[in-house]
């Protein structure tokens, strides 16, 4: 059984896909070597309409539905992890959270903004303090008279050093645990927003990932994103929908470390063969294909269940756990198919093992994936 696509999805898949063999893969060795964010395929990017792909036509946006933007994403990291990252979490995060939680007066501000690549977006909720447990940031917003002042510092933030539109968690009460936690929208250039260390990553080294540090950052009420204390509520709701594209860029790392394998196996010969023909392996070959089509479904029935509007929390988790680790088993086979020249940068099966392990990790982990899905089921 595959996913039924609809002939408009095919094309966006289509589309993004040739764009990727032509504008991004030729490139991504030479942008993972030296790390940093190719900003010249934002306009190229724009050009799709992947920026806005959240966005509603109203604001300015694509607004495609979530299976054709998982789609999409799904190709580009195909091409290359990094970009992938970046377009999925301006999208899902920032974005995200702006369409979600946003006034009208807020969306006719960033929305088109953001849509168009004017502006990138960055969502800044992880500090050196609290990762999975995102409820005990340190962030003040201490209100004095009409403004909030933010103080405090927000880690592995991507476009942190690029983004244009920050939106920021923040605690406007101590006393009230998660629910005393707000968010505020901040432009790049606010008096006491500055970017801190550039992170050194293992990979996704393309996407733009460092500290944002807010040193009595002033914004007026105007810049608070949803209501008062339900900043928290909101970002658990955008890390459900953001799940579901990190799922896709694991998706797309899987099919991309498939297809340099299935190309490498017909090529390479030992014992006067091409190893392809060997059984050891095909069996790993055979061993990504079902797991990557299991992921496929998995990812696609949580994409269509967010656009129809059913909940889908446990299936995002489930999506996300299960792509993220099946393309990192991918990713170790296509490696050990290569042999010696899967450990060398020659070949894109090393970036591509590098790359997936943050599909692991980033947006909640696979333990807190696990525990989702377990709470989901037993409640």
């Amino acid at each position: 059984m595959r996913f039924e696509y609809t002939e408009d999805q095919r094309l966006v898949h289509r589309t993004v896909r040739e764009f990727a063999a032509a504008e991004i893969r030729p490139h991504a060795r030479r942008w993972d070597a030296e790390a940093t964010f190719p900003r010249a395929l934002v306009p190229k990017l724009a050009a799709l309409g992947l920026w806005g792909m959240t966005v509603p036509a109203d604001y300015g946006g694509a607004g495609i539905d979530t299976v054709s933007m998982a789609l999409a994403i799904e190709a580009l990291a195909w091409g290359d992890g990094g970009v992938a990252l970046s377009v999925a979490a301006h999208n899902s995060l920032c974005t995200g959270h702006i369409v979600r939680a946003g006034t009208d007066a807020q969306k006719r501000t960033y929305l088109p903004r953001l849509a168009s690549g004017e502006a990138l977006g960055a969502w800044c909720l992880t500090e050196p303090g609290s990762g999975s447990d995102a409820g005990a940031l340190a962030t003040r917003a201490d209100r004095r008279g009409d403004r909030w002042v933010l103080s405090g510092t927000k880690v592995f933030v991507t476009q942190g050093s690029i983004g244009g539109v920050y939106v920021i968690m923040a605690r406007t009460d101590p006393a009230a645990g998660h629910r005393g936690i707000s968010a505020f929208l901040v432009e790049a250039g606010t008096p006491g927003l500055r970017v801190g260390k550039h992170e050194d990553k293992l990979g996704m080294r393309s996407s733009d990932t460092c500290e944002v540090i807010l040193e009595e950052c002033a914004v007026p009420d105007s810049q608070m994103l949803g209501a008062p204390g339900a900043g928290f509520h909101d970002a658990m709701r955008v890390l459900e929908g953001g799940r579901i594209g990190i799922g896709a860029l694991a998706l797309g790392l899987g099919r991309a470390a498939l297809d340099a394998s299935i190309a490498y196996a017909r090529e390479r010969r030992a014992f006067g063969r091409a190893i392809a023909e060997f059984q050891a392996i095909q069996w790993m070959v055979a061993d990504m294909a079902v797991d990557l089509d299991a992921a496929e479904l998995l990812v696609m029935q949580a994409a269509d269940a967010a656009w129809r509007g059913r909940p889908y929390r446990r299936e995002s988790s489930m999506a996300k756990l299960f792509a993220s680790e099946a393309a990192a088993r991918a990713a170790s086979r296509a490696v050990q198919i290569h042999g010696g020249y899967g450990f060398i940068k020659d070949y894109p099966v090393e970036r591509i093992y590098r790359d997936v392990k943050l599909c692991e990790i980033g947006e909640g982990t696979s333990e807190v994936q696990r525990l989702i899905i377990a709470r989901e089921l037993v409640r």
